[in-house]
C-alpha cells in the first residue's frame, strides 16, 4: 500500500512538474511572476492575441545631427502612428509631436546624452518622474558592451529597472551599436546581461547566422531593430527571418518613414509580424497599398 501510495505521489509531482512549465499565466515569455502593472503595460506593447508587436522608433534625433525623413516630425510621424503597435521615441518628441489623444503605449528613450560628435554611449538616465508623467508603458535604456562606457550603462540599466519595478514601468534593454564583432555570441551576451540585470524587453540586432543562439539565451521578449534603410523587398524579407526565428517584434525606423510609401510599408510589416504574411505577399500588399 506505501509502495502505491509513493508511486501515486511521484505521478502527481510529475503531473505538477509539467503543469509548471506548461501553463503559463501570461503571453509573454518570462513575464509569468510580473505584477500586475507591469503586466498591464506589457500588454499595451504586445498584441496579446500574437505575443507581438510593430514598434515605431523615430529617437534617430536624440544622437544622429540630421536623419532624411525626420526634418519635420509632425509631418512624418503623425500619419504613422495610427499603424502601428507602439513608438519608442524621445520626451522631447513626445510633448511636440505626439498628440495627447494618441492612445499608443509609449515607449520612452530614458538614456540620453552624447551625440555622433562626441564618443557614444556616455549617456545618463532621466528622471522617473517624467517617464511617470508621461505615462510610459516602458523606458529603454541603453547597454554597451565592450565599450569604453560599459559599467556606466549597466549602472543606468540596474537605476532605470529599481525605479521600473518601483512603480511598474517595464526597462527596456537596449543593445548599443559596438565595434565588437556583429555575431550572434557577442548579441546573445548583451541580451541575457540585460535580462539578468532587470530588463524585461530586450531591443537587439538580427544576425545572419545563429539569431535563435540570442533568443533561446534571453529569456525575455526579444525585438530586433530594423537597422538602416534597405530596399523594401529586403526590408520585409528581413522582418520576415527575425520573426520566424523568434523575434517578440520588429523596432523599425528609417525602413518605414525614408520608404517611398511610409504607410504601405507600415501595413505590410505588421502583415508579417501579426499575420505571418510571406514576404512575397507582404511585397505585393505594399506595391497595392502604395499604388
Amino acid at each position: 500500500m506505501a509502495e502505491n501510495e509513493e508511486k501515486l505521489l511521484d505521478k502527481n509531482n510529475d503531473l505538477n512538474m509539467a503543469n509548471l512549465f506548461d501553463n503559463k499565466s501570461f503571453f509573454l515569455k518570462g513575464s509569468d511572476h510580473m505584477s500586475w502593472g507591469m503586466k498591464n503595460r506589457m500588454s499595451r506593447i504586445f498584441n496579446p492575441k500574437t505575443g507581438r508587436t510593430v514598434m515605431l522608433a523615430f529617437d534617430h534625433g536624440s544622437v544622429l545631427a540630421s536623419t532624411d525623413g525626420l526634418d519635420r516630425l509632425d509631418a512624418s510621424i503623425q500619419p504613422l502612428i495610427h499603424f502601428t503597435d507602439s513608438i519608442m521615441c524621445t520626451r522631447g518628441a513626445v510633448r511636440s509631436v505626439l498628440p495627447p489623444t494618441s492612445r499608443k503605449p509609449l515607449c520612452l528613450r530614458f538614456s540620453v546624452a552624447s551625440t555622433e560628435l562626441s564618443e557614444l554611449n556616455d549617456d545618463c538616465i532621466i528622471d522617473i518622474v517624467d517617464a511617470i508623467r508621461l505615462n510610459a508603458s516602458a523606458i529603454g535604456v541603453t547597454v554597451a558592451l565592450g565599450d569604453k562606457y560599459e559599467a556606466k550603462t549597466i549602472r543606468n540599466l540596474v537605476s532605470a529597472a529599481d525605479n521600473g519595478y518601483k512603480y511598474d514601468i517595464p526597462i527596456i534593454g537596449i543593445t548599443s551599436i559596438s565595434k565588437q564583432d556583429s555575431n550572434a555570441d557577442y548579441y546573445a551576451m548583451v541580451a541575457r546581461v540585460c535580462a539578468e540585470n532587470g530588463a524585461n524587453i530586450v531591443k537587439t540586432y538580427y544576425t545572419e547566422k545563429n539569431f535563435r543562439k540570442i533568443i533561446n539565451k534571453c529569456p525575455v521578449p526579444v525585438i530586433v531593430a530594423g537597422g538602416k534603410k534597405m530596399p523594401e523587398q529586403k526590408a520585409l524579407e528581413f522582418c520576415y527571418r527575425a520573426i520566424d526565428e523568434g523575434a517578440a517584434g520588429i523596432d523599425v525606423g528609417r525602413n518605414v518613414f525614408q520608404s517611398l510609401s511610409p504607410i504601405a510599408m507600415i501595413k505590410a510589416i505588421s502583415a508579417i509580424v501579426h499575420d505571418n504574411l510571406s514576404p512575397d505577399d507582404a511585397c505585393q500588399l505594399y506595391r497595392e497599398l502604395s499604388s
